[in-house]
């Protein structure tokens, strides 16, 4: 194919990439829209067909560990598109985004600040920013900021930073992100607790973050000194196990074999159709309950030893000896298959669990569109300041999760975990 059939093409995928985008409820903003309308996101990926390049749901992974699992990778447009809007740029800002990955990212925010000397990228891998600066360069980005380096110490060289970016995924806020955050800044972060990643907006308020936006995502965890996500089988083959946080009390020596024993069913009620999301049980949870974890579990585990609502991730909840997960039933109906949410426990508490899971799926299907705000405190934070939700201990940073009550709720129900 000659180079202007090439371009032609890659000009028309690119709008369609946009429209799904879009249609999917991303690239609200008009200028986010503009950006991706017009950055040749092929030439960042020249290692993927047009097709690839352009397709509007998958990420395209550039580097690998060893073992094989994704090191580096473009985002999936939509997902970057997501992220955008929740930073909103504006001409004039200085921004630093942490993974630097192929350097389209920050080709979009050069573009949305008007001046690439605005933009810092840092990556701890220099295969990755050899990459993103020799992208970025030929795409004519060249005076972008591209730091080889561990990001959790953040450029502060280059700051401060009106917007803050992650494009891998932190467990921690670490101390030198707050430090190099500007007055009124925002930052979005896809954080990791209790097992799920979100992409946090996070806007800077007198010593505190404040969301203003929560979105399912998924990213390549952050390497460096800010981890606090523990992993470990229950089962003697390895198939299924359990994702916790350093705060919690899991002790996984005293969960192993416990799905071999006898199972308590519970259920809700609640029907659910084909692909609806139910990933707001899990955010919930993490609300309501200090118990909450995530259970996974092998394609190929026999559904006589366990059935989470998702295999390979599910929220769970574990006490002591005993566990409970999420999971599903299916049933015929005249409209068509439906599946009823429920829960399964095991242990000497898998009663009590599965029950606990049952009242809060069932909170979540009274107001499902509800979103709790997150709200950041410095570890070393005097106090939070909120009634009603939970607070989640990190090592730099305290979490405080918390969904406004419904007025037959009472109107303090404040756990630290």
């Amino acid at each position: 194919m000659n180079t202007e059939a090439t371009a032609a093409s890659a000009q028309e995928l690119r709008a369609r990439m946009v429209e799904k985008v879009r249609g999917d409820g991303f690239a609200t903003n008009p200028r986010v829209e503009r950006v991706l309308r017009q950055m040749p996101r092929h030439e960042f990926v020249p290692e993927a067909d047009l097709q690839t390049a352009y397709h509007p749901f998958e990420a395209v992974i550039t580097h690998r560990f060893a073992d094989g699992t994704s090191l580096s990778c473009a985002s999936a447009p939509f997902v970057v598109a997501m992220m955008l809007d929740q930073l909103d740029v504006q001409p004039g800002h200085r921004v630093l985004e942490i993974g630097a990955g192929t350097g389209y990212n920050a080709a979009l925010l050069a573009e949305l600040t008007g001046d690439s000397r605005l933009v810092t990228t840092i990556d701890a891998d220099p295969e990755v920013t050899e990459q993103a600066r020799r992208n970025l360069n030929a795409a004519g980005y060249g005076h972008t900021h591209v730091v080889t380096g561990d990001g959790t110490h953040g450029v502060p060289e280059n700051g401060p930073y009106d917007r803050i970016i992650a494009t891998v995924s932190p467990w921690d806020i670490p101390p030198s992100w707050w430090q190099q955050l500007a007055p009124a800044g925002r930052m979005v972060l896809p954080l990791r607790w209790r097992g799920q990643t979100r992409a946090v907006a996070l806007a800077e308020r007198g010593g505190k973050l404040v969301s203003d936006g929560v979105e399912l995502c998924g990213f390549v965890p952050m390497t460096g000194d800010t981890e606090g996500e523990r992993t470990a089988p229950i089962t003697d083959d390895g198939t299924v196990s359990l994702h916790w946080d350093r705060d919690q009390p899991i002790d996984p020596a005293k969960l192993r074999g416990v799905l071999d024993t006898p199972h308590t069913s519970r259920w809700s009620g609640h029907m659910m159709v084909a692909n609806e999301p139910f990933d707001g049980i899990w955010l919930r949870l993490t609300a309501e309950d200090s118990r909450t974890c995530r259970i996974n579990a092998h394609p190929n585990v026999p559904r006589e030893l366990v059935t989470p609502l998702a295999p390979m991730r599910s929220p769970a909840l574990a006490d002591g000896e005993s566990l409970a997960y999420v999971t599903q039933h299916r049933h015929r109906t005249e409209e068509g298959p439906r599946w009823e949410l429920g829960a399964i426990g095991h242990g000497p508490n898998a009663a009590a669990l599965a029950d606990r899971l049952v009242e809060v799926i069932e909170h979540w299907a009274h107001a499902r569109e509800q979103r709790p705000t997150i709200i950041a405190y410095p570890a070393d934070a005097a106090s939070t300041e909120h009634d009603y939700g939970a607070t989640i201990e990190k090592r730099h940073s305290r979490l405080a999760v918390t969904y406004t009550p419904e007025p037959d709720q009472p109107a303090k129900n404040h756990q630290r975990f």
